[in-house]
């Protein structure tokens, strides 16, 4: 196949290419910074020479977006919005002038449009989704991706909960505070916790891409969530970390002054399970966390 990934040089990116690489797919990245001849510049929000690459392309995967591990200051804001609007709509600009669009197209969301639940599981159809600045970030990003409709191109948006890899993303930060005895609950410890193997979430993209009856909404989540201090508990039992600090919200809210972060990262309860993906006969290789991180540590 024929692979597009925007903004394909992060942690996902990185290991979509690597995994789709290996099973000798052709693989192009839209990136700012490009260093090689697969490696293709754009600015993720004007239409460009750039545009040409996704002729005839099997598959365009967009993971757009300033990251939100940041502080939800006012600029901030505007640059969170911005970069996964604009990037989106300038992908659609591109895709209607093509000859030959790409056949499927997988547009990055959020497991954190739902609203924090510690009971109720959200699966795509009974999902409860809420109404403050992160969860209307990722309506916005949805409404958008799925504003213009092509019938020859299938749109999924991918719900995606945290992704445990150990070259990047939150599970090298959860490890390194876990070795400084830091790895107690979070808050109350009572927050669901949604996860996702790396492997299993490459697994779970090419899943997609060769089933036709997946379109939509689709939540990229293994399928047993659990509380914040299960998690943690879990974490320095396979590190064989013998204690670990808890950390009230209060001690939280200073310390992400410091880290130039949001206490939402780890406080909110994401419950959600992937429904879809289940009912479709996808099998998780990662489906329990100690078996994950069995494997990762």
């Amino acid at each position: 196949m024929k692979i597009i990934i925007a903004a394909g040089t992060g942690f996902l990116g990185r290991n979509l290419k690597k995994y789709f690489t290996g099973k000798g797919n052709e693989i192009y990245i839209l990136t700012r910074n490009p260093k090689n001849e697969n490696e293709i510049r754009w600015d993720a929000q004007t239409l460009g020479e750039w545009k040409h690459v996704l002729e005839n392309a099997d598959m365009l995967i967009n993971l757009t977006g300033k990251s939100v591990d940041c502080r939800y200051t006012e600029k901030n804001k505007k640059e969170i919005y911005s970069s996964r609007i604009n990037s989106t709509k300038v992908l659609q600009e591109a895709v209607d002038q093509c000859v030959s669009k790409p056949k499927v197209w997988l547009n990055a969301s959020s497991a954190t449009i739902y609203t924090h639940s510690e009971t109720h599981l959200n699966t795509e159809e009974n999902g409860i989704i809420g109404d403050d600045f992160s969860m209307n970030i990722c309506k916005s990003w949805e409404e958008e991706f799925f504003r213009v409709k092509n019938e020859t191109i299938r749109k999924i948006t991918l719900r995606t909960s945290i992704v445990l890899g150990n070259n990047g993303g939150a599970f090298t930060k959860l490890k390194m505070i876990t070795k400084l005895g830091l790895g107690g609950k979070q808050g109350r410890g009572n927050q669901k916790v949604s996860w996702i193997h790396i492997e299993d979430f490459c697994r779970a993209v090419e899943f997609i891409i060769h089933n036709k009856n997946i379109s939509g909404a689709v939540n990229i989540t293994a399928p047993n969530p659990l509380s914040n201090k299960h998690f943690m508990s879990s974490l320095r039992k396979e590190m064989k970390i013998p204690f670990g600090l808890n950390a009230p919200v209060w001690q939280l809210e200073i310390a992400s002054i410091f880290l130039r972060t949001e206490t939402e990262l780890l406080l909110k309860s994401r419950n959600v399970y992937p429904e879809k993906l289940i009912r479709n006969g996808f099998e998780f290789k990662y489906p329990y966390l100690e078996t994950a991180f069995q494997d990762l540590i």
